[in-house]
């Protein structure tokens, strides 16, 4: 099956399900003192800068209760469902004077740095924004027009859009950060590894040169005092004399065979090949069922004699692809094979998907196994199976075939070792210059807007100077032309029309900050003269 086919392919509901519920265990059981001590913090601060005002004012007793309740739970839904919170506060923050620009904020936040699919993540953006223009539509604070667009616009991109952006960039930069510790931690592993493996060989070249030197020389030593002693022409004292020096060869022999032994000793203390052979492999087998893997063992081919590096190399292949299954894939059956074929012995462990896909291991253990692999002279199979599954496999000689320690295993070391995650060096860079958009367009938009000439508007002279039964056409000529200022719909909070006439409402000059409002005049027309004219506020 293609790599296309499998992305299309829609997941178990209940594996789905069963997933997401142990993903949030393990969060909830992962949780410190300081995150419930920041979430309480930040319930508190929602309390206090959404609470008033905001639904305290606007509701009394069970209703403000009733709001306090749902921003609350919209607050802690983001560690779930943070799309779902951010499309449902959306929608009741801005279809009603509940207030919640804090809660808003930190929605909108939280989206942008937990969902990490950038498909999703725009999908999410998009359709905020079709709710967003709905509930502005709802929930109008009397803006229309061009300038109600762009403050509607305005809104959404400081209130939704920027805190998004800023959380993708957050979120990026800390994978980016987590990624190069990760890459910092196998340097600093594969650097040791490296080096381990240097001592080791040199500790086989010296145990080897002693072996080929001192070795052959003490054994000639020996041979040579033990003919020596046969001699007859010696008297007692030198007989004596060279059964001591046949004796102190012999005892040279045996601690230059202890020093070779600890030369030649794997530091790890559990490499025992006298036990762990092929027909261990029953054992490991049984010791990992009853652990609670479920795990089956199939043998084939008549067994025959193999060497000891071959054999324990055939017990290391089942050992750790049971160890990579049990951590990588919990909970999914695994089959060990062994077969005997007419040249090779061939080791397979392979499992099925997982339940749900654990992190990416370091990949060092594949990485010695290869090497024990290729010291025995065989060959190492390593990767994911087409049905999502994953495989070990090894084809081992019936001969010691071993290869030279001193050939050259960077090539296999880098298909045997696990891929690191790639470290985007840009990573965050995108959602930033968004975000700086934004704001460009946003501070743009708001300083073309203060720079545009207002001449549409009343004042107080012209107001006074027009009389109620003054002609229509002559009022009018009064009346100033040219832009008007960027306001909503002036007559949305005006008394009662006079019945029968038409009315112009018009912004008046004098304004003041401390009224809470605009002042808007009105002038009404019936019958071709001029029949009321009016002053109401605005408010905003």
């Amino acid at each position: 099956m293609s790599s296309v086919p499998r992305r299309l392919r829609f997941p178990d509901p209940r594996e789905a399900v069963r997933g997401f519920l142990r993903t949030h265990a393990d969060r909830l059981r992962a949780l410190t003192r300081w995150r419930v001590g920041r979430e309480l913090l930040g319930a508190v601060l929602i309390v206090l800068l959404d609470g008033w005002p905001g639904w305290l004012e606007e509701h009394s007793g069970w209703a403000a209760a009733w709001w306090g309740a749902v921003y609350l739970g919209l607050y802690e839904l983001r560690l779930l469902f943070p799309a779902v919170a951010l499309l449902v506060g959306t929608w009741l923050v801005f279809s009603g004077d509940h207030g919640g620009v804090a809660t808003i904020i930190v929605l909108a936040y939280a989206a942008g740095y937990r969902i990490a699919p950038w498909q999703r993540a725009l999908l999410t953006a998009v359709v905020a924004l079709a709710l967003h223009i709905l509930a502005w539509d709802v929930g109008s604070p009397g803006l229309s027009g061009p300038f109600g667009s762009f403050v509607m616009l305005t809104v959404y991109g400081m209130m939704i859009a920027l805190p998004f952006l800023v959380g993708r960039y957050a979120a990026q930069r800390a994978e980016l950060v987590s990624t190069m510790r990760e890459r910092e931690e196998r340097l600093v592993n594969e650097r040791r590894m490296i080096t381990r493996q240097a001592r080791l060989r040199e500790r086989n070249r010296i145990a080897q040169d002693m072996h080929d030197s001192l070795g052959h020389r003490l054994s000639l030593i020996s041979v040579h005092a033990g003919a020596l002693a046969m001699d007859s022409g010696l008297d007692e004292h030198q007989r004596e004399a060279v059964r001591v020096l046949r004796s102190t060869a012999l005892s040279a022999m045996e601690e230059l065979r202890g020093v070779i032994g600890v030369l030649r000793r794997d530091v790890e203390p559990d490499e025992d090949p006298a036990r762990r052979t092929v027909e261990a492999i029953d054992e490991l087998v049984e010791g990992a069922r009853r652990a609670g893997v479920r795990v089956s063992l199939v043998r084939g081919g008549k067994p025959c004699p193999l060497p000891a590096k071959v054999s324990h190399a055939a017990y290391r292949i089942a050992q750790e692809g049971l160890t990579n299954a049990n951590k990588h894939a919990p909970g999914a059956s695994v089959r060990v094979s062994v077969k005997y074929e007419p040249d090779a012995l061939v080791v397979e462990v392979r499992n099925n998907p997982p339940r749900v896909r654990k992190p990416a291991g370091s990949g060092f253990g594949l990485i010695g196994l290869g090497e024990r692999v290729r010291l025995a002279g065989g060959l190492l199979h390593v990767g994911e199976l087409p049905s999502g599954g994953f495989r070990i496999a090894a084809v081992l000689p019936y001969e010691d075939t071993a290869a030279a320690d001193d050939e050259p295993v960077e090539e296999e070391e880098e298909q045997l070792a696990e891929p690191a995650r790639p470290a985007r060096r840009w990573a965050g860079i995108g959602s930033m210059v968004l975000a700086g958009a934004v704001v460009l367009v946003v501070v743009g938009g708001y300083v073309w807007v203060g720079t545009q000439s207002v001449t549409r508007v009343v004042s107080a002279e012209l107001y006074d100077s027009v009389r109620v039964g003054q002609p229509e056409a002559e009022v009018m000529a009064l009346l100033p032309g040219g832009a008007e200022p960027p306001v909503g719909e002036l007559s949305s909070q005006a008394p009662p029309e006079p019945p029968g006439s038409r009315c112009v409402y018009l912004v008046a000059d004098e304004q003041s900050y401390t009224s809470g409002g605009q002042k808007v005049v009105r002038f009404c027309f019936a019958d071709g003269k001029l029949v009321e004219k009016h002053t109401h506020l605005q408010e905003t």
